[in-house]
């Protein structure tokens, strides 16, 4: 037996020992395992329970006096609501981050050090930065938010929430709708357009300015290339789209006591603070379309004879009779001026036109000359092709004009940039005075960019709607008769401005589009505007619906101009054109000196012509959504009927504190009440006035 060596001298057997030891090390590590996947699984539960429950769904980035900014994680929006949380502002979806199913925790502020500052960063999307305003002696809050991409790939878009809010504001379109909630339109370049060519775009007045029922408003930076988009009922979009520029969104979100506090508060920031009256004689005439089909400028000549005659022989008083562009450029053509040199001078053989010259006429111009014309075959030999928009093509970059159409002919479009080319324009409409005596000039054809339509890069200086104001510009110079047909950026300007033209129907896109489309000009700030004509004049027909042209009429009795394209002696029933004598004399003598009056409200403050209900009552939620009535500051209100076939309506009449008084009964009645089936029999019109004690 081999000699074992004795390692222990216990007298346990060392066989024993070891055998035990092993099983009990075995027990341990069993028991080890099982108490860190314990472990484990209880501080995954922590943390689940920490992300899932126990962490706040809401966090504040930013707080003022009043109101302050909230990242809702779950939802990725930011919210503004009051410190206590009794009241939603706005609440905007983010969609620049992350992904409808990832959490982002938007909690660490980069700007920690300046509490009215908020900055953060995602990687490989955006960099935000929200910075709180609050302005000596204001009532309001706003907050500057700037997205900028990461990369040129990131889309940016935010979307605002239409849930409990009504908005208003942004462009007109071509069924208006007041508030905007119930449009609905494709995301696309936020820019003027005319809406006969692009009856799914945005119409001729337009402003990067959105204002809430819940005392909020949007401005959105005018430096910047916008798309906007409106899902009806949901909510609006303003996106940026992706580009090597890696150009920013940039907005303000102002918030007030209620909506008209923040809107009288924004107005200031949306035009310049000097605001100059138009030509207030304007209002006093009505304006006359003159009905002519015809060839040649001495038929122009004879039309004009013929209508100036009838409107004596019918008793209608002076007016201003309208010539659309083709009748305006037979005038024209009729002593045949034409470009002769880089100086511009114009050779003419001169006819006079003596019996123009007695009337009250209005004529049409636009930027466009036609291909065809001899005008522009002179400009291209004498080397003034710089005075149409052009891109250079080319070795040697040679200027070719940029063809566009207009009004069914192929054109070429002023180059307002070009001071030259305005030296032009300018002495052709000085030249049109001299020979005709014309009372007022309406210049159209601004809407559009050519260079966008066409999928081109512009100059810098005509991006997005840079034509319409430099247009604007060029109608101030021509004096103050000029009458423009689009508006952005300009409605602080000593202009008059058309209105799109509407159909002939009972619809929103006519009749029932008129006070929304009054309530949007006003808004933005274009109180001094001409309506379509009575009964609509999208077409060239004339209406043959008395019902429709005598509510029409009614209703464009209270507006700043009367104007026609049917005469009202087209009409086999003699009520029509006795009403129309009668709302002529009630627009001379009761509306005009009204708006007079609130026109130097508004130079003052910026304070609209035309008021919608809740400016009365603007904490009324039933004043949010009414767009059958509107207010003539704040003591006239007009409810006129704009159902077919319909005998009476129901009336609001806004603010308990006040009473009104039926203009033509004499009856008074409370503010805050509904008048249900109230009588307004066809060629009445509601009028309330409010009494004051």
């Amino acid at each position: 037996m081999p000699h074992a060596r004795n390692r222990n001298p216990s007298p346990i057997p060392e066989v024993t020992w070891d055998t035990g030891l092993k099983e009990m090390n075995e027990t341990w590590k069993g028991a080890i395992a099982c108490l860190g996947v314990a472990v484990f699984f209880v501080m995954t539960i922590g943390i689940i329970y920490w992300q899932v429950v126990d962490q706040p769904n809401k966090n504040w980035i930013l707080k003022g006096g009043f109101s302050g900014l909230i990242w809702e994680r779950r939802a990725h929006s930011l919210l503004i609501q009051t410190l206590s949380e009794d009241k939603t502002f706005v609440e905007i979806d983010v969609g620049n981050v992350g992904t409808p199913d990832m959490e982002v925790p938007f909690v660490r502020n980069l700007c920690w050090l300046n509490k009215t500052e908020f900055c953060y960063t995602w990687d490989s999307v955006a960099e935000v930065k929200i910075s709180l305003e609050i302005a000596d002696e204001s009532e309001t809050e706003c907050y500057s938010m700037t997205w900028t991409p990461v990369h040129c790939h990131v889309e940016l878009k935010d979307c605002f929430s239409m849930v409990n809010v009504s908005w208003y504001g942004g462009a007109s379109v071509r069924a208006p709708s007041w508030p905007i909630n119930d449009v609905d339109v494709s995301m696309q370049s936020f820019r003027v357009s005319d809406l006969r060519d692009n009856p799914s775009g945005f119409g001729s007045v337009l402003e990067r300015y959105f204002l809430g029922s819940s005392g909020v408003a949007v401005l959105v930076s005018p430096h910047i290339p916008l798309h906007v988009g409106v899902q009806s009922r949901q909510q609006f979009c303003l996106q940026t789209a992706p580009g090597m520029e890696r150009m920013p969104l940039q907005y303000t979100v102002c918030v007030g006591q209620n909506v008209k506090t923040v809107h009288q508060e924004a107005v200031q920031q949306l035009s310049v603070p000097f605001r100059e009256l138009p030509n207030m004689n304007v209002l006093r005439l009505p304006f006359w379309k003159l009905p002519a089909n015809v060839d040649s400028g001495v038929k122009v000549e004879r039309e004009l004879r013929t209508f100036s005659n009838r409107l004596k022989r019918h008793h209608l008083g002076e007016g201003v009779i309208s010539l659309d562009e083709h009748s305006t450029s037979l005038l024209s053509n009729m002593d045949h001026d034409y470009l002769s040199g880089r100086r511009r001078t114009l050779k003419r053989q001169t006819r006079d036109l003596p019996f123009v010259k007695l009337l009250n006429i209005s004529v049409t111009l636009s930027p466009y000359l036609s291909v065809d014309s001899q005008q522009f075959q002179t400009s291209m030999q004498d080397g003034t092709q710089d005075y149409w928009l052009s891109l250079p093509s080319g070795p040697q970059a040679r200027l070719v004009p940029l063809l566009t159409p207009w009004r069914g002919k192929y054109c070429v479009k002023l180059n307002i940039t070009n001071p030259e080319a305005i030296s032009w324009f300018l002495e052709r409409v000085g030249s049109l005075h001299s020979r005709l005596g014309m009372e007022y000039v309406i210049l159209e054809g601004g809407e559009g960019n050519p260079f966008e339509e066409q999928a081109l890069r512009p100059p810098p200086a005509l991006t997005g709607d840079e034509y319409v104001g430099l247009l604007a510009g060029l109608a101030e110079r021509i004096g103050d008769n000029a009458i423009v047909s689009a508006g952005t950026r300009s409605s602080h300007k000593p202009l008059f401005i058309r209105m799109s033209a509407l159909q002939s129907d009972w619809s929103y896109a006519g009749l029932k589009g008129i006070i929304p489309s009054l309530l949007h000009y006003s808004l933005l700030g274009y109180n001094f505007f001409i309506p379509d004509a009575v009964g609509g004049s999208l077409s060239s027909e004339l209406v043959t619906d008395d019902e429709l042209f005598i509510r029409w009429l009614g209703i464009m009795a209270f507006l700043p101009v009367l104007s026609f394209q049917t005469p009202p002696w087209a009409s086999e029933d003699d009520k029509v054109l006795n009403l129309t004598r009668v709302y002529i004399a009630k627009h001379q003598e009761f509306v005009v000196p009204l708006i007079e009056k609130y026109a130097e409200e508004w130079q003052v403050n910026g304070n609209p012509i035309y008021r919608p209900l809740w400016w009365v009552s603007p904490e009324d939620p039933a004043t949010f959504t009414i767009d059958d009535e509107f207010l003539i500051g704040d003591e006239v209100l007009v409810a006129p009927v704009t159902d077919k076939g319909a005998l009476q309506r129901d009336i609001y009449l806004p603010n308990s504190d006040f009473q009104w008084q039926d203009m033509n009964n004499a009856k008074v009645f409370d503010g805050g009440t509904l008048l249900q089936s109230y009588p307004a029999g066809l060629g009445d019109v509601p009028v309330f006035i409010r009494k004051t004690s």
